[in-house]
């Protein structure tokens, strides 16, 4: 049986199947990445359900996983050379499970880089900019008066659905007719922009039209359907 005793994690999270992908999150725009990956590669997983009410991302368990304190986080007990590792960041931990499975990224140079170039144009200007806006327009931020924040990211998420809305045309996905973790990656964000965040009119989404079919395509998938409610909360 494989050890893990070697990650603190384990500890507070114990791991009923200790040979599987150890997966430890929670259903947000970055955390559902992973949990989609999972379910469309078919690795099997054991997922943590990490509770932010609870502070549990900054507690010393998790924090051994990953020292910046955020979700998602894996431990692959089956990793390079068979040895287990750990992993945070989304978009390694996409880009890990995509060279794992052998899939979701194309095999020729070319392709891979182009995919690679989508998902961190998520990482850098999608995630965090959603993410403000979201803020402004659904939490503390909008009890603020001065609303120049909050157009501010309007502003920019509309230009990023403009980009991705261009890309889009003529296309099912980013790459054309292959689904990747370039899509994989942006999925969870849109869906959680016109839904949680509650700012479909805001920013004009039904206007991108390319963009709403393209998520229409992706909330399609079973295993999108799935991976979005993984883990499921208390």
């Amino acid at each position: 049986m494989t050890d893990l005793t070697a990650f603190p994690i384990t500890r507070r999270w114990p791991a009923e199947h200790p040979d599987r992908i150890q997966l430890y999150s929670l259903p947000t725009p970055n955390g559902v990445k992973v949990s989609i990956m999972l379910e469309e590669t078919g690795l099997p997983y054991e997922p943590h359900l990490i509770d932010f009410g609870n502070n549990d991302q900054k507690t010393p368990e998790f924090t051994s996983l990953n020292p910046n304190g955020k979700i998602p986080a894996i431990i692959d007990p089956n990793g390079p050379h068979g040895k287990p590792l750990g992993l945070f960041e989304s978009g390694a931990i996409l880009l890990y499970l995509a060279d794992k499975s052998g899939r979701f990224i194309p095999a020729d140079p070319a392709g891979r880089w182009h995919t690679v170039q989508w998902v961190m144009f998520q990482m850098g200007g999608v995630g965090p900019m959603l993410g403000q806006l979201g803020f402004f327009n659904k939490f503390v931020g909008k009890e603020w008066e001065d609303k120049r924040p909050l157009q501010r990211y309007v502003d920019e998420a509309k230009r990023l659905l403009g980009v991705m809305n261009g890309v889009l045309e003529g296309r099912n996905w980013f790459l054309g007719e292959d689904y990747t973790i370039a899509d994989i990656s942006m999925l969870g964000w849109m869906h959680n922009l016109i839904t949680f965040y509650e700012a479909r009119e805001l920013v004009e989404f039904d206007r991108y039209a390319n963009v709403a079919a393209w998520l229409e395509r992706g909330l399609a998938r079973p295993a999108v359907q799935r991976g979005l409610t993984i883990p499921a909360r208390e």
